[in-house]
């Protein structure tokens, strides 16, 4: 025995690295008295083999076990893989990550690389991406004023992540975004949400004229429908988007989940009689009305980009409420909504009119209480005429014009519709 006493470990592991000029290059890695150590084995060139490396592995191993292995400086060098330089890396990330994630998922990181990590890292080996290049980007990306903080953090995670695979390959010692607190301080946004059923029925108003002035060559963009779907389901804009016409049952008043980003998001809704009012008219003028065909289709039946879902439905409706709440002395409807603003809106109602926590978490996707009570429980007014209001609009039996709505009788302008509904085959 070599008196070194017995080794802690002696598992070890086979390195290979690539080069262009001498292919692959084969070493050791393993753990000897208490130390990790490296063993340079050599090249294809040499000789060298998988399975021959391997065996030598086992034999130093054996020695270690045995106390008569010994170290030799000039072979036991660190082994340093060849740094393929973070733009080929990040590049072979995405495409190893992208099988498993909606191709929504992998537009925004595709987006956060090229768009903003590559322009600043792209020269940088892993090995010079260094805390303080990790910290010179961030202010950087501050100074540009281009990106919130709240996505500068964003790109700091996906950064994150691409180095931390970087640490596993053994190309890097440790992960620069992992230390200290490189992330900036993000203050918690208010979020938005429509505070009473008077302004969902003016943003609703605004669709259905939107609808109607629509050119010719446009009115197949279902403003109305598509927003009254968001306001009365709860649905996400990616549901929403994914939704068809077999997934939506008029005659029973459901509406059945397929695609969702959790698994809790996969669920029936219960539609309000006002969603199986406006997906009713919506259906008997739509061009694509097969059970494989989308609820909301562009002119060739495709799906619509959310981007032009959110700025060309969405934010012009909000426009057209504004302006016309403005002629009648009615303040704007509140600042920084987006599709999402309605999701909450709906959840607040459900809370407001008394529905059950349990009920509400199942009709929008949620698996943690916490986040109902924590995110959406923002209670609209509880005043009588409120919940009156809000009650016939859910029910389809509120009617006015911007800012001045009132409860119409029990007789519900979805009898009609909902009649002709469930004779449709489906």
């Amino acid at each position: 025995m070599s008196g070194r006493g017995a080794p802690r470990r002696t598992s070890g592991q086979v390195l290979v690295s690539e080069t262009k000029a001498k292919g692959s290059s084969f070493a050791l890695r393993f753990h000897a008295y208490g130390q990790r150590r490296y063993v340079t084995l050599g090249t294809e060139g040499e000789g060298w083999t998988h399975q021959k490396a391997q065996d030598e592995l086992a034999l130093v191993l054996a020695q270690v076990r045995l106390g008569r292995w010994q170290p030799d400086e000039a072979a036991t060098a660190p082994v340093v893989a060849e740094d393929p330089g973070f733009h080929r890396f990040a590049s072979e990330w995405l495409a190893s990550v992208a099988p498993g994630l909606k191709p929504s998922t992998v537009e925004g990181y595709r987006w956060q690389i090229t768009d903003h990590l590559l322009p600043f890292f792209a020269e940088h080996t892993l090995r010079g991406i260094t805390v303080r290049e990790v910290d010179r980007y961030r202010d950087h990306k501050l100074a540009e004023s281009r990106l919130s903080k709240y996505s500068i953090n964003k790109t700091l995670t996906r950064l994150g992540q691409i180095l931390e695979r970087a640490v596993e390959y053994d190309l890097i010692e440790r992960n620069p975004v992992r230390v200290g607190r490189r992330k900036l301080d993000v203050a918690a946004v208010p979020r938005s949400y429509l505070d009473d059923a008077a302004q969902v029925a003016d943003l609703l108003q605004a669709a259905r004229d939107l609808d109607r002035e629509a050119r010719v060559d446009r009115r197949h963009v279902p403003r109305e429908a598509f927003l009254a779907t968001l306001a009365f389901s709860g649905l996400r804009i990616g549901e929403a988007v994914a939704l068809r016409w077999r997934n939506v049952d008029l005659a029973s008043g459901r509406l059945n989940v397929e695609d969702s980003k959790t698994a809790a998001g996969v669920r029936y809704v219960m539609m309000q009689p006002a969603l199986r009012q406006a997906l009713a008219q919506h259906r008997a003028s739509a061009s694509f009305t097969g059970p494989d065909d989308r609820v909301f289709a562009t002119a060739s039946g495709g799906p619509f980009p959310v981007e032009n879902l959110r700025s060309r439905v969405f934010s012009a409706a909000v426009k057209r409420a504004n302006l016309k709440r403005e002629e009648r002395e009615l303040p704007p409807l509140p600042a920084k909504l987006t599709p999402h603003s309605l999701r909450r809106t709906y959840i607040s109602a459900l809370l407001a009119l008394g529905m059950e926590v349990p009920v509400v978490m199942a009709e929008v996707g949620h698996a943690d209480p916490s986040v109902t009570f924590r995110v959406y429980a923002a209670v609209m007014r509880r005043d009588q005429e409120s919940r009156d209001l809000l009650a016939g609009l859910l029910e389809g039996r509120l009617s006015g014009s911007y800012g001045q709505w009132t409860v119409a009788a029990d007789v519900s302008p979805l009898d009609a519709a909902s009649s002709e509904a469930a004779e449709a085959p489906h």
